[in-house]
């Protein structure tokens, strides 16, 4: 059987291709029942039942030397088995893989280590699975062990050390190699904020050597800022590939639209907590567009709507109603009330619908989180609160600004 991890050639003037994947398909068995025994087999010349599973389906790139490509999709897409296939611990049932460099990889936690050596043992093992000698991982010993911050730890068995510990290790251990391609899976979300931040600044550095490093992962900021280019992988198929920015938005809006399909079958679906004494009780809470039909994605600058049902069991006075809006990483961003805004509800029971409106939605492209509230006219107490309870999704649409809010605003020169 031919070698299906080949050298590729170039024609000259251009910019090498060092990773290239032609027509890669990649199977798995999916077992429905327990294996057999032996004696089963022998006797009854039974086999488990199993389907065939395709983690990828006629998969075809080029990643060039020096450039940084980031892989995604939702779980399951085949990103990791793609990575995999590049690191060579898997072989594709279809198809070849070419691979130009010395490559480096760090995948799932603590691959490559031994539970019973020290930290400095497996850094010697580690190494010399990704083709170091003795006397390159002496050299290199001290600079690896600076690098992980595990000094106090470096010969204490690895089985002791935490999720933190081993990422700080293995990356150590991976960068130092000094490849000519890494890959990395999502490993480094595992880190602490200060690692993490190190980690991204080394691989600045090594893309400002012409370091050509492939990266899987779900943290979709990162991917914009730190690629130059995506591939959007879906079922195992190739969805799109480019620049990093451009194919990261596609697969923000593709998953936006799904959730909004989701949103208009069923219920807004309710998340966070709720709390309140129940005379006055919310009953549901729905996002609109301008022409009343339910939606949960928007587009920056167009009308925002949200009316909140509720039922009073007994006649409240000026009861006041009030939304908050959270990005989904916690931050408010805004809150408003009834009462701050003048409108007073002068009594209300029974069954009823408020509306709140936003004109034109300043939000910036992103996943945020609503709550919807109802108390008293002191504010001080809560009929029922819905803390950060509703999810809705923004586009931005051709507006390009960062950060969260969409600021409108000229710009003159004057000579």
């Amino acid at each position: 059987m031919p070698d299906i991890w080949k050298k590729s050639t170039e024609p000259e003037g251009e910019k090498p291709t060092v990773i290239e994947a032609k027509g890669v398909w990649k199977e798995f068995k999916i077992y429905h029942e327990r294996n057999p025994s032996l004696k089963e087999t022998l006797l009854k010349g039974r086999r488990s039942a199993y389907e065939s599973f395709w983690a990828l389906k006629d998969v075809s790139l080029k990643i060039k030397q020096g450039t940084t490509v980031g892989f995604i999709g939702e779980n399951g897409s085949g990103k990791s088995t793609l990575l995999k296939l590049l690191t060579k611990i898997l072989r594709p049932n279809k198809g070849s893989i070419s691979m130009h460099g010395k490559v480096s990889a760090l995948l799932e936690l603590g691959a490559g280590f031994h539970p019973e050596l020290t930290g400095k043992e497996n850094i010697f093992l580690n190494g010399s699975i990704l083709g170091l000698s003795r006397k390159e991982i002496l050299e290199r010993l001290d600079e690896i062990i600076a690098f992980s911050e595990l000094e106090k730890f470096i010969d204490s068995p690895v089985k002791n050390y935490s999720s933190g510990m081993y990422v700080r290790l293995g990356f150590a251990v991976a960068i130092n190699v000094e490849p000519d391609i890494l890959l990395i899976d999502e490993i480094l979300a595992v880190g602490d904020e200060a690692f993490q931040r190190k980690c991204l600044n080394k691989l600045y550095d090594l893309k400002e050597q012409g370091k050509t490093i492939v990266i899987v992962s779900h943290a979709l900021d990162s991917i914009r800022n730190i690629c130059d280019e995506a591939i959007w992988l879906e079922h195992g198929e190739i969805k799109g590939s480019g620049r990093a920015p451009s194919v990261v938005d596609a697969y923000l809006d593709e998953v936006n639209r799904q959730e909004e399909a989701a949103a208009g079958e069923t219920d807004q679906p309710e998340t966070g907590s709720r709390w309140g004494s129940g005379e006055v009780k919310i009953t549901s809470v729905r996002f609109l567009d301008k022409e009343g039909q339910k939606k949960s994605l928007f587009i920056t600058g167009e009308p925002f709507l949200v009316e909140i049902d509720y039922e009073a069991k007994e006649e409240i006075s000026r009861p006041v109603f009030g939304v908050a809006i959270y990005s989904r990483d916690g931050t408010h961003i805004n809150g408003t009330n009834t009462k701050f805004d003048k409108t007073i509800f002068d009594k209300i029971k029974g069954w009823g619908t408020v509306r709140y409106e936003i004109k034109e939605l300043p939000l910036l492209k992103g996943s945020y989180a609503l709550s919807a509230v109802v108390y008293d006219y002191s504010c001080l107490h809560a009929f029922d609160h819905h803390e950060r309870g509703y999810l809705f999704n923004v586009s931005s649409g051709e507006i390009s600004d960062y950060g969260v809010f969409n600021i409108p605003c000229t710009w003159s020169l004057k000579e």
